[in-house]
């Protein structure tokens, strides 16, 4: 890092220094920094936990855990001038504990999270909303692992292990490198990506998982994947001869499908679990309070709504941004090809029903808002 001279058209080296020479400590302040400001990875990530300690039978605790874009838990460990050398098995075991933990263990943790910080539950982002999700199951968080390590330096028997995982076995480890500088009284931070090296990431992680595809099976996540794609290509086949709503949506390998309402951020939706089928009307705008106003509305007319779609779950959910409206079956398993016939009969009675009971209300809604 230079400071550049414009008078004298020169540049000046910034010198580095240490964590320990500015006297800042690992869990005090470049911890903070990370939970404060994630974008130091350069993706948006959702911190869920500090010094999180939720493992049976083990008094050990990682530094920083978090949520991608995609659904993965992300373990953050700290290290300030020096790696050491033990962060890598560190970090893995960290991984391997967090793999087993369901939704509602890992909703726990960010609601104590935000508790424990003092944050106003109401007014930061749920994990359904980050993850722009209308509702989670378990195929949508932490399939998978993800390891981030932070570290002034690191020994050589650390970055040959993690270029091993990496290569050989396609673990997601990135290493970051947090470098201080010191310039008269000003302190600056870098926080550089040094494996795998940005330039290089895209090839490595390509032959990575490409030796990883030649010596394993395919994976339960694409197996997931593959009849999801299945099902929905049947629904859409069969829905497509009664109605009109999914006509352009085309087919996806998620546990749901939206068809858009004319209303923007309003959407019905057609959703599958392991065991269970739901329609809804799902209310995500982005803001909190237009979405209550419209839920307001619709839920003033619930008794007209219900004589065309039947008894639904109205669901306002004060403490959250969004709200919705479902009906839901249970009792089936997405699983079991025998019982698709049985989600798809349900979709087709009712989201029809949906459209029906709400598209009027929903337009003269969306005219009432425009006009202000």
């Amino acid at each position: 890092m230079y400071i550049i001279h414009k008078k004298t058209n020169s540049i000046e080296k910034v010198p580095t220094t240490t964590f320990k020479k500015l006297e800042y400590a690992e869990r005090e302040h470049l911890q903070e920094w990370i939970a404060n400001t994630p974008m130091v990875f350069d993706e948006e990530l959702l911190i869920i936990q500090k010094e999180f300690a939720g493992f049976d039978d083990t008094k050990e605790r990682l530094d920083l855990l978090a949520i991608d874009t995609d659904g993965n838990l992300v373990v953050i460990e700290n290290k300030l001038d020096d790696s050491g050398r033990d962060v890598t098995w560190q970090a893995l075991k960290y991984a391997s504990y967090c793999s087993s933990l369901k939704v509602e263990e890992i909703k726990e943790i960010y609601h104590k999270y935000l508790i424990d910080n003092g944050k106003h539950i109401e007014e930061e982002t749920s994990i359904d909303d980050f993850l722009k999700r209308n509702s989670l199951d378990e195929t949508d968080v932490n399939k998978s692992q993800r390891i981030i390590m932070v570290a002034g330096e690191y020994r050589k028997e650390v970055t040959s292990t993690v270029m091993w995982l990496i290569n050989s076995f396609n673990v997601p480890i990135q290493c970051f490198k947090a470098t201080p500088f010191k310039y008269n009284d000003q302190e600056f931070l870098s926080i550089e990506e040094i494996i795998p090296i940005k330039e290089a990431k895209d090839y490595i992680i390509k032959m990575a998982e490409k030796h990883q595809a030649a010596q394993s099976a395919k994976s339960a996540t694409r197996e997931r994947d593959r009849l999801l794609l299945d099902f929905w290509n049947q629904f859409l086949e069969q829905a497509n001869q009664e109605f009109t709503l999914f006509s352009n949506v085309n087919t996806t390998r998620e546990s749901w499908m939206n068809a858009g309402s004319g209303m923007s951020g309003v959407t019905y939706s057609a959703t599958v679990t392991q065991t269970s089928a739901r329609v809804e009307l799902y209310i995500g705008r982005s803001s909190k309070e237009e979405n209550k106003q419209i839920f307001d509305q619709l839920f003033n007319y619930k008794d007209e709504i219900e004589r065309t779609t039947g008894p639904m779950v109205w669901m306002r959910m004060n403490d959250r941004k969004t709200s919705r409206i479902k009906i839901e079956m249970e009792g089936i398993d997405i699983y079991n090809k025998q019982d698709w016939q049985s989600f798809i009969d349900f979709f087709i009675e009712k989201l029809p029903k949906l459209e029906k009971a709400f598209k009027d209300l929903l337009n003269t809604i969306n005219i009432q808002l425009k006009n202000g």
